[in-house]
């Protein structure tokens, strides 16, 4: 009994990994439940090597998780902004965790269920998200339609999604930016970019 205690603590303590992406060494902290706690993921890794982060740019990551594609952004914007927002409160902990563990001072982690709880007038350079494969696609039109109100001028949305699902990110990005390019398909997962062209 004592010996299956002691593992009990040990499965509840921080999961801590550290990694290069972009440049940077950073340090993550996560926990059992939490998506991809032991590593970054091959699609947020996808993301991360695709995105284009301007130094100034604001920037908004939808559905952080553990925050590992806002962390890079804000890492790779010191003079402007990155906005972790996530429904899943250990999630938001565990970004605001992960931000403070990289001293990124830039980073705001909050509680938004997609951008509900963004605020209505902010605008960003920048808008990433790698959506969950079973949210379905209601899921991803609202996370589209929301960006699109949040983009500021001449602002561009990177989304990852398993390559199944490349078609319908297609249609949608063109219906509701106007445009749609196919930045890198790899394996499993493909990254596209719409811009807002108001």
């Amino acid at each position: 009994m004592a010996a299956q205690s002691r593992n009990i603590a040990t499965l509840k303590r921080d999961i801590t990994f550290s990694s290069n992406l972009r440049g940077h060494e950073l340090a993550f902290h996560a926990t059992w439940g939490l998506f991809s706690p032991t590593a970054v993921d091959d699609g947020s890794r996808l993301l991360i090597e695709e995105m284009e982060i301007k130094p100034t740019d604001s920037v908004l990551d939808v559905g952080c998780g553990y925050g590992a594609i806002g962390i890079v952004a804000a890492a790779l914007a010191p003079q402007g902004t990155a906005d972790l927002v996530d429904k899943d409160f250990v999630a938001v902990n565990y970004a605001k965790k992960n931000a403070a563990a990289n001293r990124l001072t830039n980073a705001t982690c909050y509680l938004s269920n997609l951008l509900s709880h963004v605020p209505p007038d902010k605008k960003f350079d920048v808008i990433l998200s790698n959506p969950p494969a079973q949210g379905g696609r209601e899921l991803l039109s609202i996370l589209l339609h929301d960006a699109k109100a949040h983009l500021a001028p001449g602002g561009r949305i990177y989304l990852v999604t398993v390559s199944g699902l490349k078609e319908f990110v297609k249609r949608n990005f063109q219906e509701v930016f106007g445009n749609y390019e196919k930045v890198r398909q790899g394996k499993t997962y493909t990254v596209a970019l719409a811009r807002d062209e108001s």
